[in-house]
């Protein structure tokens, strides 16, 4: 007590001087229109800096639940286009109407959300982790895809994770075509540029042209028909007269993959074992 009654006496001037400061600065701002006006814009202007530095910094903490509902409304719209363009096919197709019900064709397919949670591009095999697993419907060769296009095929699962073949693994080979053709090849990486890959075994007979869209086949299980794969950016001079090979240029970015869909297709258990039943004699 003795000490804090030393402080204050000994700096008394210094409490006295703030003190007429403080109630000078409050008769001259209240009393005067233009100090007045002053000093509103003034705290206005500090009240604004703070706020919008505040909201900066909880709209970044807010990033990944918004992206996880962007991600879930596309994967919605997707779904909801893949419906609308096989209506569109059936009521084209007079015969495929009357054997397909047009509102349940692709009501087969689901996605589920996923978080990359590892992912490596640098080697020739590549995987890729996400965080959810059996637990939550993910089952091994489920293809996977992102806003862009493919990602990769499930490989091993466990109770809440699973690893991907990511696309960037000379290991993968997934069934493709030209947007608008029936030819399909086999899409692989060459294990050289994380945005390119080879398209391989086309059929002479297919016709094709530079920035042609590149999409899956819908020859497995995996991937629907016509999802995005990437455009043609050249065709590789291999000397094989029966097929081409082209290069391809990747929609997906493999280098900044965050939030993935892990295809669901209901049939995918029907369709396996029919596949594998072989007839007895």
């Amino acid at each position: 007590m003795h000490n804090l009654l030393s402080f204050l006496i000994k700096a008394r001037p210094w409490i006295l001087f703030t003190i007429y400061v403080v109630a000078s600065s409050f008769l001259l701002f209240r009393n005067n229109p233009y100090q007045h006006w002053l000093y509103l814009t003034s705290a206005n202007a500090i009240s604004a800096g703070t706020y919008r530095a505040a909201n900066y910094v909880t709209s970044y903490f807010n990033l990944r639940s918004i992206n996880e509902d962007l991600q879930s409304r596309n994967t919605e719209l997707e779904l909801e286009i893949l419906r609308l363009k096989d209506k569109v096919k059936g009521y084209m197709d007079k015969e495929y109407a009357e054997t397909v019900p047009v509102d349940t064709a692709f009501s087969r397919y689901d996605f589920i959300l996923a978080h990359v949670i590892n992912n490596s591009v640098i080697h020739a095999h590549n995987y890729i982790t996400i965080d959810k697993g059996e637990l939550d419907g993910v089952r091994p060769d489920m293809g996977v895809i992102d806003q862009n296009g493919i990602v990769g095929k499930v490989n091993i699962v466990g109770p809440h994770s699973a690893r991907i073949i990511s696309l960037l693994n000379n290991n993968l080979r997934i069934s493709c075509k030209v947007r608008g053709s029936e030819q399909v090849g086999s899409l692989v990486w060459d294990g050289k540029d994380t945005s390119t890959a080879l398209l391989e075994e086309l059929p002479r007979h297919a016709k094709f042209a530079i920035g042609d869209t590149i999409v899956t086949s819908g020859y497995s299980t995996a991937f629907p028909e016509g999802v995005p794969v990437g455009v043609v950016i050249a065709e590789k001079k291999y000397y094989d007269e029966n097929f081409y090979t082209l290069s391809i240029k990747l929609f997906t970015d493999f280098t900044t993959l965050s939030t993935v869909r892990v295809v669901v297709d209901d049939m995918a258990s029907e369709l396996a074992a029919i596949e594998n039943d072989t007839p007895t004699e």
